[in-house]
Order: C-alpha cells, then sequence, then structure tokens
C-alpha cells in the first residue's frame, strides 16, 4: 500500500490589533511509505469498551481513530466477529465478515451477522480505510459477553429468601408516606441473610458466568473472594417492571474440587421499615436472590447452578440495613469462612422458595456504582471522653472504613453529616435524622469494616465510643470513602481565574456526589431521581461524564413509570407517588421529551428516539389535556429562585410561563424527532401544535408595547428567548431588555432551577458572555461564589447555602456547562449529532486571561485552549479524526481579515473564510492548529 506523507510545511505568523494569528500545517509531498500510521482504538459495544452481559442480540459497534494524519476521513471499514480468539488471531470470522463498507461512521454499527447465543464470549476487530483508499492496520482485539437474552434463560432459576414477609404487613407506596396509620407495618427489621451454594468441579473450565441480581441490593462471592468491586448492585428501578441483573466471567475463580458460591442481601428501597430516618416507608418484600452459574468446559460439556432449595442461608452479622437509616455490623457474630470451600453449614436452614417481582430480567448495561475517591481526616477534635468530630474537608456522597483495635463488646458509633450546628456538632436537620453506622467488635485484632448497602452525603463525622476500660483513641482510624457511579470523566477545565475553578470544583462535587443507578437529587435525604435536573444539567453532566448508558437508563425508567394516562410522574423509579406539583409539574415530566432528545443529539444513537417515542407523544397528549387555550398553569414553576421568601415553588416568574414554555419545547422537538423518524404526518402535527402554544404565550404573556415577558424576571424573558417562542422581529428587543434588567439588578442572578440553564443559554446566544462571567465571579450576593465564602464544598440547594437545605445538590449546576460551550466554545453545528461536525466559538471575556478545555466526545478528544497576553490573544484547537469543525473567531480590523484569509487559503485542511462583521468564519478538518 502507499500513502502520501505529511511533512512539517511552513510555519505563518500574522499580527493585527488585539489578536496574534500563529498556525502551523503541512505541505505534502510525495514521499512513498509501505505501512499506515492510522488504526483503530478504543472498540466499544453497545458504546462500552468489553461489555459483559449485553442485553440484545442486535449489539452495535463503534471505534475511535488514532493518526498521524490531518484532516483524516474514514471512508469504509471492516468488522470480524469470531467465537475465538485463535480464530480471529487467523481473520476467520465464523460470525461475521462485514465485507468492506463503503462509510464514514464509526459509532453504532449495527451487527447483521449470525445469531448470537445467550451467556457467550465474542472475539472481535475492524480496519478502516481513508479517502484515498488506503486501509488502515486491523484493531487490537475486543470481546463482549452477551447476557440471557430470553425470559426462558431464567427457567429453573428461583427466587430464594431466608423469609417472606406476609401479604399482610405489605405497605403499598403512595398509601402511606411516612408510616403513620401503619400499625405494625414496617417495624420489624428484615434479616440481611448470607446464602451459599457448595459445588464440585472434576473437569477443566472453559468459561464460566455468573448472571446474579440481589433484591434490593447483593454483593456475592466465589470461595471467599469477592465478585467484582460494585456498591449497592443491582440499580434501582421500578421491579414490577424491570429487575435489572449483573454478569459476571469467573472463568479464572472457580477451581478443582469443591467450590462455593456466596452472596449476602440487603433490603435497598424494597424494604424500608419505620426506624431511624426515612424518606418513605416501603415494604415489598425481605431480601431475595435469583441467580444462574453456567459453566463450560474444555471436553464440549456444560453445568449450571441455580438457585433453588438446595442453597443454605444464615442471618449476616448486618443487624441493621437501610437505605435511608444507616447500617449497623456485630462483629461478634461473623462466620469466618462461611464462603469458603470446607465451611461446616450445619447450623444453616434451607432457603424457602419465594415469589419475586414481575419485572422483566435486563442486564444491566450502566456503569455501576463503586468507591471513586478516599478523604483522610483533616481535622479531629475531642468532644467528650468517648467521642470526637473528624472533618474531611470535602462534603461528598459515600461511606466511612472504620479502623479499630479494641475489646470484644466494644461498640463504635458513626454519625455523618454535611454541616456542623451552631454548637459546632453534625447537623443532620436539613439531611435526614438519625442517620448512623454502628459497629461492634469481635476483639480480635485489628478490625476493618465498612458499610456495604447505605450510603449518605457527608463532610464531618462525629465518633461515639462506648467501651471497656483502657480504651485508646489513636486506636480508630476513620476515612471517608466516596461512592458514585463509575462512568469514565470525558472533561477538564482550568483557567486562569481561581474563583472560577472553585466554582467548576463545586459543581463538580455536586455532580459526582448525585451519580448513582439514578441522577439523584441529594445523596442523603431522598436519593430520589428527580427529572428536572436529568435535562436542565444534562450538558453539564456530559462534558463531564460519559452518561449514555446512565441516560438510557433514565428513559427506561420513564418507561417503565408513565401512568395509564400519560403523565410521566416527576421522579422515576416512583417509589413513593407524591402530591401536587411533586408529582406533576411540566418542567419535570418533560424530561420524557427533552432527554431521549438531548442523549441522541449528544451521542448520535437514533435509537434512544425511536425506543422512547410512544413515551413522548403520551405524555404530550396529556399535556394536551391540562391546557387550557394552549397555555399550562400549573405545576412547581423555577423552584428555589431568589425570591423574598424562604426558597421552593417559584416567587418571581408566573407558572405559567415555564409550564407553557416547555410544553411549546416539547412539541417542537417532536417535530424534530418526527423528522428524524422519517414520519412528515407528525412533523406537521406537532409544527401546528408547537404555532399555537407560541401564539397563545404571546398573547397571553409579552408586551409588544415594552417588549417585556410576563413579570419581567430573569426567567420571564429567558425561557421564551431560548426554546424559540420570542417572534423573530422581536428578539433583539426582547436581549436587550433582558440584559438592561439584569444591570439594573446589580447584576445578581434571581432565576432558579428551572430558569438558570434558560438564563446561561439565552445570554451566551445574545453574546453577552461578559456579563456571565460578571454575574458569577462574585461572592457578595447569593450565587456560586457565595456558596464557596460560606464553607460549601459541594453545590447546595440554595443560591444562599442556607443550612436547612441540602448541602448537596446538583440541580444549580447549569453554569458548568457555559464553561465548555460559551468559555471553551465547544459545541455542535445546528442538526449534527455525536459531535461529527463541531463547532468551536469561543467567548473570551475580561478577567480571565487564559482557558483549557478538553472533552472526549464519542467519537475523539476535542480541545480548545486560548491565551491572551500582552492584548493579543491565541488560540489552540485539536479536532479529533473523522470529524471536521466551523470555527469562528474574533477579527477586529480590516487588515486581520484580509491576513487570515490569505494565509488559511494555504492550509490544505481549511475551508474558505468567511468574514461576519466582526467574526471569521472557517473549517477545519481533523488535527491541531494554533493561530
Amino acid at each position: 500500500m502507499i500513502k502520501l506523507s505529511m511533512l512539517k510545511g511552513f510555519f505563518v505568523t500574522w499580527v493585527v490589533t488585539g489578536l496574534v494569528l500563529v498556525f502551523f500545517s503541512s505541505s505534502v509531498s510525495g514521499t512513498v511509505v509501505t505501512e499506515s500510521n492510522t488504526i483503530p482504538v478504543n472498540l466499544t459495544v453497545d458504546a462500552k469498551p468489553d461489555p459483559v452481559g449485553i442485553q440484545t442480540m442486535s449489539p452495535t459497534f463503534g471505534w475511535k481513530i488514532k493518526t498521524g494524519e490531518k484532516g483524516y476521513r474514514q471512508s469504509a471499514w471492516q468488522l470480524l466477529v469470531a467465537s475465538t480468539q485463535a480464530e480471529l488471531d487467523k481473520d476467520v470470522a465464523g460470525i461475521w465478515d462485514s465485507g468492506k463498507r463503503l462509510s464514514n461512521e464509526q459509532q453504532f454499527i449495527p451487527y447483521k451477522g449470525a445469531a448470537l447465543s445467550s451467556g457467550r464470549k465474542y472475539y472481535w476487530k475492524v480496519r478502516i480505510w481513508d479517502d484515498k483508499g488506503i486501509p488502515s492496520d486491523w484493531s487490537s482485539p475486543a470481546f463482549f459477553i452477551t447476557g440471557l437474552f430470553a425470559p426462558h434463560d431464567w427457567d429453573h432459576c428461583d427466587w430464594i429468601a431466608l423469609e417472606e414477609l406476609d401479604n399482610r404487613l405489605k405497605v403499598v407506596p403512595g398509601v402511606h408516606l411516612k408510616g403513620d396509620n401503619l400499625g405494625e407495618k414496617a417495624i420489624k427489621r428484615a434479616v440481611i441473610p448470607l446464602f451459599r451454594k457448595s459445588f464440585l468441579v472434576t473437569k477443566k473450565i472453559k468459561e464460566a458466568y455468573l448472571f446474579i441480581t440481589g433484591l434490593g441490593q447483593y454483593e456475592a462471592s466465589l470461595n471467599g473472594g469477592r465478585i467484582g468491586d460494585a456498591f449497592l448492585s443491582p440499580g434501582w428501578t421500578n421491579y414490577e417492571k424491570q429487575v435489572l441483573y449483573n454478569v459476571y466471567d469467573v472463568s479464572g475463580g472457580i477451581k478443582s474440587g469443591e467450590n462455593v458460591l456466596g452472596a449476602i442481601v440487603a433490603p435497598g428501597f424494597r424494604y424500608i421499615n419505620r426506624e431511624r430516618y426515612r424518606k418513605l416507608v416501603r415494604a415489598e418484600g425481605y431480601p431475595m436472590l435469583r441467580a444462574k452459574l453456567s459453566i463450560r468446559y474444555t471436553d464440549g460439556t456444560s453445568n449450571e447452578i441455580r438457585t433453588d432449595s438446595s442453597w443454605q442461608t444464615s442471618a449476616s452479622p448486618i443487624t441493621f440495613s437501610s437505605i435511608y437509616g444507616g447500617e449497623d455490623y456485630d462483629a461478634q457474630l461473623e462466620q469466618p469462612d462461611w464462603d469458603k470451600p470446607g465451611f461446616s453449614a450445619k447450623l444453616w436452614q434451607n432457603v424457602i422458595l419465594v415469589k419475586g417481582p414481575n419485572g422483566l430480567m435486563t442486564s444491566e448495561m450502566d456503569y455501576p456504582m463503586k468507591v471513586m475517591d478516599t478523604f483522610a481526616p483533616q481535622n479531629k477534635t475531642k468532644v467528650t471522653d468517648t467521642s470526637y468530630l473528624y472533618d474531611f474537608g470535602q462534603n461528598a456522597s459515600g461511606i466511612i472504613r472504620l479502623g479499630i483495635t479494641g475489646n470484644k463488646g466494644d461498640r463504635i458509633r458513626i454519625i455523618p453529616a454535611e454541616v456542623l450546628g451552631d454548637d459546632g456538632m453534625p447537623n443532620q436537620d436539613a439531611s435526614g435524622k438519625p442517620y448512623y453506622y454502628e459497629y461492634i467488635l469481635r476483639g480480635s485484632g485489628e478490625e476493618t469494616w465498612q458499610p456495604r448497602f447505605s450510603y449518605y452525603g457527608f463532610r464531618y463525622a462525629l465518633v461515639q465510643v462506648s467501651a471497656s476500660a483502657g480504651f485508646q483513641w489513636h486506636n480508630i482510624n476513620l476515612t471517608a470513602l466516596h461512592t458514585r457511579n463509575s462512568s469514565p470523566a470525558v472533561g477538564t477545565f482550568l483557567c486562569s481565574n481561581p474563583l472560577i475553578n472553585q466554582i467548576d470544583t463545586l459543581i463538580r462535587w455536586g455532580i459526582r456526589s448525585n451519580l448513582a443507578s439514578v441522577s439523584t437529587d441529594c445523596p442523603h435525604r431522598e436519593k430520589l431521581g428527580w427529572l428536572e435536573q436529568t435535562h436542565l444539567i444534562g450538558s453539564s453532566l456530559k462534558y463531564n461524564h460519559d452518561i449514555l448508558h446512565l441516560y438510557n437508563k433514565v428513559v427506561d425508567d420513564m418507561i417503565a413509570g408513565q401512568l395509564d394516562n400519560g403523565l410521566v410522574p416527576d421522579i422515576v423509579p416512583e417509589y413513593v407517588p407524591f402530591q401536587g406539583g411533586f408529582r406533576d409539574s411540566p418542567e419535570w415530566g418533560s424530561a420524557a421529551i427533552l432527554v431521549p432528545w438531548y442523549t441522541y443529539q449528544w451521542y448520535g444513537d437514533k435509537q434512544i428516539v425511536e425506543r422512547a417515542f410512544p413515551m413522548m407523544e403520551r405524555y404530550i397528549s396529556y399535556l394536551a389535556t391540562k391546557a387550557k387555550g394552549d397555555t399550562l398553569a400549573y405545576g412547581l414553576g423555577d423552584w428555589f429562585d431568589l425570591g423574598p421568601k424562604n426558597p421552593g415553588v417559584s416567587q418571581l416568574t408566573p407558572l405559567g410561563v415555564t409550564a407553557t414554555a416547555m410544553y411549546y419545547y416539547d412539541a417542537s422537538l417532536l417535530a424534530e424527532m418526527a423528522t428524524l423518524l422519517g414520519d412528515a404526518k407528525k412533523v406537521q402535527q406537532y409544527r401546528q401544535l408547537a404555532e399555537r402554544i407560541k401564539t397563545a404565550f404571546n398573547n397571553q404573556y409579552f408586551n409588544e408595547k415594552t417588549g417585556v415577558y410576563a413579570s419581567g424576571s430573569q426567567t420571564s424573558y429567558a425561557m421564551p428567548l431560548f426554546t424559540g417562542m420570542v417572534p423573530q422581529a422581536q428578539r433583539k428587543r426582547v436581549q436587550k431588555n433582558l440584559i438592561e434588567s439584569i444591570y439594573r439588578g446589580n447584576k445578581a442572578l434571581t432565576a432558579g432551577d428551572i430558569g438558570y440553564r434558560y438564563l446561561l443559554r439565552a445570554l451566551e446566544d445574545a453574546g453577552a458572555s461578559q456579563l456571565i462571567y460578571e454575574m458569577n465571579n462574585r461572592d457578595d450576593v447569593p450565587g456560586y461564589g457565595y456558596q464557596i465564602k460560606h464553607g460549601a464544598t459541594a453545590l447546595t440547594e440554595s443560591w444562599a447555602a442556607l443550612k436547612y437545605v441540602s448541602n448537596n445538590h446538583m440541580m444549580l449546576g447549569h453554569f458548568m456547562e457555559w464553561l465548555y460551550s460559551g468559555l471553551g466554545g465547544i459545541k455542535q453545528l445546528p442538526g449534527d449529532a455525536g459531535f461529527k461536525k463541531i463547532l468551536i466559538e469561543p467567548q473570551e471575556v475580561d478577567g480571565i486571561n487564559w482557558v483549557n478545555v478538553s472533552y472526549e466526545s464519542i467519537n475523539g478528544n476535542i480541545q480548545v485552549r486560548w491565551k491572551r497576553e500582552n492584548g493579543r490573544i491565541s488560540y489552540t484547537v485539536s479536532i479529533p479524526p473523522n470529524t471536521c469543525a466551523k470555527v469562528i473567531i474574533p477579527v477586529k480590523t480590516a487588515n486581520a481579515a484580509t491576513a487570515l484569509k490569505k494565509n488559511m487559503a494555504t492550509v490544505p485542511t481549511a475551508g474558505k473564510v468567511t468574514i461576519d462583521g466582526k467574526k471569521a468564519m472557517f473549517d477545519l478538518g481533523s488535527g491541531t492548529y494554533t493561530f
């Protein structure tokens, strides 16, 4: 094969008033080479590397591209899928050889091979061709393991338990919220059971896969070693609609002779009793387990170990476990080696078979929660002879690891909290109390323990000791373990302004602490999947974490949670139905439409729109039943805006503004999605609906004489501006009114949870990033800087960091989106999906001298760096292979524009320069450029 190599060609510099442009590029020579420097990397199946347990028989494939060529464009690809690594190494594709396919697509390539089997491992690789027809090398091999595709794959796998909840003691969610008038219901502590199964292996293992779930949460072990490192598996769902299970490759853990499969199961969200703090009371059933271990031997035979009546069970040392109340552990009750071969289980009882929930068994494809960070105490303060206060320095979701030496029966209580009260002691008033951990020592050397099935949001911990004489405090060692969804980090931001960097960190900890198997509002008091934040802070999330799988699950949860009348409740899974706007608010329920669309735009997978479209149509039909004259006026409105009263339901903006704006936006996006799906009839239907809503909204809320919307609040202007309801002829006027109103208000923010994201987007669209910066680069009024000034280390629920509400929330973190899209300028061109056509348009602001921002998109890494020095600005931009970018930068003079046009004309990978006012626009192929 031959290709043209790229030699370092020229270095062009020109200086214009207020701007320096330095461009590095390459000239083309005719040197012949015999090998490619391009290769597919970061291979994925269903957008995960080497996934275990894919649930579909039609998976999709993807890759990124590593190359030294600027302007690289893929023109074709070829996939090989084999049943063994040896076959793949020989380029034998017994499962699928796609042949050479002419396409520049590199993500969500549908599988078209032979039918896949449940519970099998497949190997694959890919090669690609560039636009000159030159092939790459084959990628390194990758693999995927299938889950159990059909319900019958679970035949003869029973649900097993230690005890069964009497039907008369079950609590129906929605009938009782906090446990009033429940009589004897939900008083008993659920026993946290251990399960074990001994089995014999006499043949050589080829492969072994464990398919397992435990409700509410479980941990599994094999021969005494923990399987995996997930926390709180499986993910939370509506168990009557969907039960998640996990898949593990345990081929290396099974040995010849006796083996033992073990599990411990806690109630999670299925049984929440009335002891200690609880946001809700729920009694669906006691802990239960379902599993299948599939073993294939090298001689071609196989065996399956299923949960059935032959399993044994016993109570664990966990004497109390509540997702809301904490966890207790009595080490005196431990049974050493209970999950290892050779253990005598004579005192154990046989399991009972119980009826499980009705939900469809589905493999969990989201990244599991894990321990993702650790914090040592920054301070330790003596309170009394029997208690000490620890400060870990960071408010975060998680648990506490205890290391201790003491006597048998000594009791340690750990009370976590995110804030201190006026008395200097941990205060749980706003985070849910009482919540604590308790550990009773076994009294044999150094002991280490951490909770398994409950977590909290905290910075501080009060440790109380009830111990025998002679106990020494230096024998206690505490470590805070931060737990969250383990989705990979994909974004970085840093700038010259320390406060802006602190704000970025503040928001990051609010986000991190609320990424669970749902997008929670807070990591302590509620732990519920409130939906408004999934779309409002969604872009901030996506710039920082790979949340495609989390948002796929959110969509599944919304589909499962939709009511018969079409309503999508404010929270999913809906473990407790609230009342009024706390169950039905359009700003929350509209996540049913916005989340699938935003997710498609961000990652480029059309399947999420196809899957969710029926739900979307049912939801907007529901909204239509609530509308009066094509407008809506109910719900929570601009939640937690800054009005004269304590924060809550909207104070400054009429409910009809936010509700109707969402209704209009929903209809507009449904028309967009109908276009994507090729349904012309529905395109027309939803465009007409959107137009009716727009007309009715403007008739009711827009004053044509003054150009003011509704109350003139920040949200009243911002939402119609961003959603497109402002008549085009009035747009500049409304933007001007919004900006002037902010200046009249001393540049203080007042918009709340719903409006602030739209305010930032409306100002950015108006080119007013300088104002955004000035509104947020301060600590004298409620806002991010104010929170930091008052001691917050994670984003708080209220702008004013009020101690009587949560001090670890992510619902106000919209500013992070602007750090990437505004300051960094990383966006997509209109109509694009998956960052194939990138828009780079940084908005520099006075007060920041440099910005470094990067985003690892699904197609590769995008970087923007700009620096102001001596009145000049330089830019460095990196565009990933097989994508292109439109770059928009300021030019302050005609001479600068002329110089830019002349020099860009010599760059092979650059398009024509267009000057629009004081902006220069030009196209770039992949590569790194400095100008």
